[in-house]
């Protein structure tokens, strides 16, 4: 078939965000008579979805091209068939406020299966921090004098909608070393003088191995021990005996004795929720200050709705509220471990000279932190290799400036370098460097360091206790020197004592392992 006129093609360009749309048109074909309908082709827009994908409008979600060959109610393919179901829409996305411990926040743009280790993940990289294995939300509500930290397969939103709607409560984003450390350390956790003595014991194996035998299959042994208590709607206290089984918590009529007869139940641990309480003195006049509280999840947020429970000590408040959490979400929690250790690893190049590196060596990558974007791994060899001269000259450069710098008599000015450190909080007192340490998880070898009038405090934990230990600056040979036993230690700068004993516990009972932190979000 022939055309008598030219072909004149018009290019239409529609620039969208995401889609260059192109249009041809012809006049013969237009000229044909307006008896013969065309087609029209039609232009589908799209637009950008809340996490950055690129997914098509609602209306319409597929257009029919070919309205003369098939109509909407006879077509056999359903609109909207073709668009995958399984893309968010913006109704399923939710912002959720989390708030650090200096009353900054930043909202976070969630799904309806977003978990907890996803949320922490996101702020880890937004906040530019170090590592990810021991951040944590936590759930608090400061008017109760109530906090949890939220599991890592914890859904969010689930938790979210247990909430009061006028109340208090928020998130926080911050550090809690004690997650798992039970993994860990399971005789620190569970006295021996708690676990009952109707749990199985294996022949030949003691206390101490059968935690740590049942804890690697999710499971815990039965607790037992006094405690006092505090029922709902009243303000008295009163000892009683409670044992923790798998079927829930039980509470002894007739002092320590564990017949059936003798046992009432409490509650059940399936929709149950642990809270630690804080100054619960003040709050509740609770006899000590080891409090912790139980509630159904479908109970109200109310002061005189909650039941509280006293231990004697920290150790076994500690191993009453570990102890639940295992009991209720058994493996899982052995599998969020799990998950927290594993990082993704970094393949490091090899060295020019042939030498091969050693195990300790495989596990350093090579980082820079000039940016203002927060660190980077230098995949380069050469910028590696680079930045590793350069380093070694500022280390070498910065010792050198520690022992060149006049530091003596009335015109002396101590050194300054430990203010930009993470582990100093300036002149905290002595109260609130403890409450710092027990937010962040009582573990063997968390610190932090104070500055008073004219000393220095490092604060520090063993044991689920914490001791505080002077630091005193000290003049020897015309030099300004730090020392915390008597002189016997000398370091030229608080930086260098908190070095020296990250390797050496020196007097300390432990070696310095895990800094208090704060972030801002």
């Amino acid at each position: 078939m022939q055309v008598d006129c030219h072909w004149t093609e018009v290019f239409k360009e529609t620039v969208s965000e995401t889609m260059l749309n192109q249009e041809v048109t012809s006049p013969a074909l237009m000229s044909a008579g307006p008896s013969t309908p065309r087609s029209v082709p039609l232009a589908i827009r799209s637009k950008r979805g809340s996490k950055g994908e690129f997914r098509p409008s609602s209306m319409p979600s597929i257009p029919n091209p070919f309205p003369e060959l098939c109509s909407p109610s006879h077509s056999s393919v359903r609109a909207g068939s073709l668009v995958g179901d399984h893309i968010p829409s913006d109704e399923d996305m939710h912002v959720v406020r989390v708030y650090d411990e200096d009353t900054h926040s930043r909202s976070v743009l969630v799904s309806s299966g977003t978990t907890a280790r996803d949320v922490c993940r996101i702020l880890v990289q937004a906040a530019h921090c170090v590592d990810l294995k021991s951040w944590a939300l936590i759930e608090q509500h400061p008017s109760l004098g109530l906090e949890r930290c939220l599991e890592d397969h914890e859904v969010l939103l689930q938790v979210q909608s247990s909430w009061p709607k006028d109340g208090d409560t928020k998130l926080l984003f911050r550090k809690n070393y004690a997650k798992y450390e039970f993994f860990r350390k399971p005789a620190q956790y569970f006295p021996e003088n708690m676990i009952s003595d109707s749990t199985d014991v294996k022949t030949g194996m003691n206390s101490s191995q059968l935690v740590q035998s049942m804890l690697k299959c999710g499971s815990c042994p039965e607790i037992q021990g006094y405690l006092h208590v505090r029922e709902a709607g009243k303000k008295s206290w009163k000892k009683l005996y409670y044992i923790l089984r798998r079927s829930g918590l039980y509470c002894s009529t007739k002092g320590s004795s564990k017949e059936p007869r003798h046992l009432q139940c409490i509650c059940d641990l399936e929709d149950l929720s642990v809270y630690t309480v804080c100054n619960s003195r003040k709050l509740y006049g609770s006899p000590k200050m080891h409090t912790f509280c139980i509630k159904p999840r479908g109970q109200r947020f109310c002061s005189q709705d909650l039941k509280l429970l006293c231990a004697e000590n920290e150790e076994c408040k500690t191993c009453w509220v570990t102890s639940f959490r295992l009991f209720k979400y058994g493996k899982q929690l052995h599998c969020n471990f799990l998950l927290a250790q594993t990082s993704p690893a970094l393949e490091i190049p090899p060295r020019k000279d042939g030498k091969v590196r050693t195990h300790g060596e495989q596990s350093l990558v090579a980082m820079d932190f000039s940016g203002k974007s927060g660190g980077r791994v230098i995949l380069n060899p050469r910028e590696a290799q680079s930045a590793e001269q350069e380093e070694a000259y500022s280390w070498r450069k910065r010792e050198a400036l520690r022992y060149s710098l006049p530091n003596s008599g009335q015109g002396s000015r101590p050194s300054a370098v430990h203010q930009t450190q993470a582990w100093f909080h300036g002149g905290v007192s002595r109260t609130e460097a403890q409450r710092l340490l027990e937010e962040q998880g009582q573990v063997d070898g968390i610190f932090l360091m104070s500055q008073h009038a004219q000393c220095f405090v490092l604060s520090l934990c063993h044991k689920l206790k914490t001791k505080h230990y002077l630091i005193i600056p000290c003049e020897e040979s015309g030099r300004l020197y730090y020392t915390m036993d008597d002189g016997v230690t000398l370091f030229i700068d608080l930086l260098q004592l908190v070095e020296f004993h990250q390797i050496n516990k020196g007097i300390l009972p432990v070696c310095l392992k895990y800094p208090c932190v704060r972030i801002a979000l």
